[in-house]
C-alpha cells in the first residue's frame, strides 16, 4: 500500500474496490433522484417492463446466451460485453452501414458503432476491396509494404508530427509511446487525468478518492499500485499540472485533448497552450491519444486547434474495424530514440510485436484514410451529431428534465446533470448506472444502439437523418414515460 493512501490491496494486487459496492451505490443513487426529477419507483417499473420485452423479442440471442456460458466467462468473448442492458447481449448477424441485423431478425440503428471502431460504418466498400485485394497476396510478412510509406505520409500530413509507427491497438500504440518517453527523458513516471480513457494502458488504471491517487474501481490484479508509476490530475487544474511537473520526475503527460470517459469535458479557453507551455518548461513530453476524439475532424482535435504534441496516438477507426493503431513523434524525439537504441538490440526494447505493421492492417488504413474517413465523410457526420444534439435538446426542455447534451465533432451524448462538467470527477458525480441501463435498453428495444459505457451517439458516413429522427422519437418516448 502506498503511504497514507485508502487504496488497499490484498496479496494477489486484487483492489479492494473490487468488493461488493451496493451500500454506496444505493447512496449514490439516492443523490442522484434528488438531482434528477425521476421517480426512482416508476423508473424500476418500466425497467421490468422493457427488460420483459426485450426476453420476449430475442429468443434466439437468449438461447445463444445460455449456450455460450458453457464455454465462455459471463457468456461473451468478453468481459465487458456482460453490461450491456437486457440481461444478455444482442447476438450480430451481420451488419452493413450504419445498421446491423441480430440473429433474431432484427435491424437496429447502430450509434454505438464499436465505441468508436466503426465509425467508418460497418464494412465500407473501399475497405472491402483493400481486404480482399490484400488478403489474396498475403497477409503478415514481418516486412514492409509500399502501402506502410503511403500511410506514414498522410498521417505526417493530417498531423504534422514526422514519423510514424504501427501496432494493432491504441493500447499498444500507448504503452509504446510511454516507453519512448521514458526512454528520451530518463523519468519513469506518467501524468494522466481523474477518469481518463487510454484502453488498458496499467499507468492509466488510476483515480483520486478524496484527493489521494490510487487503483481505479475495477482494476484487476494491478502488477502494482498504479500511485508508484503515476501521477493523477483532474482536467482543466492548470495549477495541480505546474505543481505536479515541477518536480521533474514525469516523463510525459498523457491525455485526450477532450476527454470523453466519464461524458464528454471540454477544455477551458486556452488551456492547451498554457499545458504546452508547462510541459516544455520542466522538460515533460505530451502524448495526445486521439483514438476517440478523431470524430473531431479528419485531422481529429489535435489538427483541426493546432496542437503541438510529443508524440500521437490513432486507433480503433482507422483500418474501419480491423486492429490497427499508430503513433507518431517529432523529429527531436525520432533522433533522441535512436540515439538510445543499437539495430542489434531492437526485438527486444518491448515496443512492437510479430503481427504490429502487419500488411492487411496497412492496406486497410491506407483504403479508409483515402477513402472513408476523408473531409467529406466529416461533412456529413458532422451535421448528423448537430441534428442529434439539437432534438435531444428539445425533448429536454420539452419535459423539464435537467439534462444537457455535450458533443464533440461527430460524437455525441446526453448526460444527467445541467452544468457541463468542468473535469472527470463531476463528469463521473452525475453518471447513473440504474438510469443509464433504461434509456440503454429503451432505445435497443425500439431498435436503436447506444454505447453501453455511456449515453453516447456516434454518426459514420452512412448514417442518415432517418436514422437521427429514429432516436429522436424513441428518446422523447422514453422522457414521456418517465414523467407523465
Amino acid at each position: 500500500m502506498v503511504q497514507g493512501s485508502p487504496w488497499p490491496l490484498t496479496p494477489f494486487g486484487i483492489v479492494e474496490a473490487l468488493r461488493p459496492r451496493e451500500a454506496k451505490r444505493n447512496v449514490m443513487k439516492a443523490q442522484l433522484s434528488t438531482a434528477n426529477p425521476v421517480d426512482r419507483t416508476r423508473l424500476r417499473a418500466l425497467m421490468l417492463r422493457e427488460e420483459r420485452r426485450f426476453v420476449e423479442d430475442h429468443p434466439k440471442s437468449k438461447a445463444l446466451f445460455q449456450r455460450a456460458q458453457q464455454s465462455l466467462l459471463r457468456g461473451v468473448p468478453m468481459n465487458w460485453m456482460a453490461k450491456w442492458a437486457g440481461g444478455f447481449p444482442v447476438f450480430v448477424a451481420e451488419a452493413r452501414g450504419a445498421h446491423f441485423t441480430d440473429v433474431d431478425g432484427r435491424e437496429y440503428v447502430d450509434l454505438c458503432l464499436g465505441d468508436t471502431g466503426a465509425m467508418t460504418g460497418h464494412a465500407p466498400e473501399p475497405a472491402l476491396r483493400a481486404l480482399e485485394e490484400q488478403a489474396r497476396r498475403g497477409i503478415t510478412f514481418m516486412l514492409p509494404t509500399e502501402n506502410a510509406i503511403w500511410v506514414g505520409e498522410e498521417l505526417k500530413r493530417r498531423f504534422g508530427l514526422p514519423y510514424w509507427q504501427f501496432c494493432l491497438t491504441a493500447t499498444d500504440a500507448n504503452r509504446f509511446s510511454i516507453r519512448l518517453a521514458r526512454a528520451v527523458t530518463g523519468r519513469n513516471l506518467v501524468l494522466v487525468f481523474n477518469h481518463c480513457f487510454h484502453g488498458t494502458v496499467d499507468e492509466s488504471f488510476i483515480a483520486l478518492r478524496d484527493g489521494v491517487p490510487g487503483p481505479r474501481r475495477g482494476n484487476l490484479g494491478p502488477p502494482v499500485n498504479p500511485a508508484i508509476t503515476t501521477r493523477v490530475i483532474e482536467f482543466n487544474d492548470l495549477d495541480a499540472l505546474e505543481r505536479t511537473l515541477a518536480s521533474r520526475d514525469v516523463a510525459c503527460v498523457l491525455m485526450e485533448p477532450v476527454m470523453t470517459n466519464a461524458g464528454i469535458v471540454h477544455p477551458e479557453p486556452g488551456y492547451h497552450e498554457a499545458l504546452r507551455a508547462l510541459a516544455h518548461k520542466y522538460e515533460t513530453l505530451l502524448i495526445i491519444d486521439e483514438t476517440h476524439t478523431i470524430c473531431a475532424g479528419p485531422a481529429g482535435y489535435t489538427g483541426g486547434h493546432g496542437l503541438k504534441p510529443d508524440l500521437f496516438v490513432l486507433g480503433k477507426p482507422m483500418a474501419s474495424g480491423l486492429p490497427a493503431a499508430a503513433y507518431g513523434f517529432t523529429e527531436e524525439v525520432g533522433n533522441r530514440v535512436l540515439e538510445r537504441t543499437e539495430v542489434d538490440d531492437c526485438d527486444t526494447s518491448g515496443i512492437g510485436g510479430t503481427l504490429s505493421g502487419n500488411a492487411l492492417s496497412l492496406a486497410l488504413m491506407r483504403a479508409t484514410l483515402e477513402h472513408v474517413l476523408t473531409p467529406a465523410a466529416f461533412a456529413h457526420m458532422i451535421p448528423l451529431s448537430e441534428r442529434f444534439q439539437q432534438a435531444v435538446e428539445d425533448a429536454i426542455r420539452e419535459f423539464a428534465m435537467n439534462w444537457h447534451v455535450a458533443r464533440l465533432g461527430c460524437r455525441a451524448e446526453y448526460l444527467f446533470t445541467d452544468t457541463p462538467p468542468h473535469n472527470g470527477a463531476e463528469a463521473a458525480a452525475n453518471m447513473d448506472f440504474e438510469l443509464s441501463r433504461f434509456m440503454h435498453l429503451y432505445a435497443l428495444n425500439r431498435n436503436i444502439l447506444l454505447t453501453p459505457f455511456h449515453n453516447m451517439a456516434l454518426m459514420s458516413p452512412a448514417t442518415t437523418q432517418a436514422d437521427i429522427d429514429q432516436h429522436t422519437h424513441a428518446f422523447r418516448d422514453a422522457l414521456k414515460d418517465l414523467t407523465t
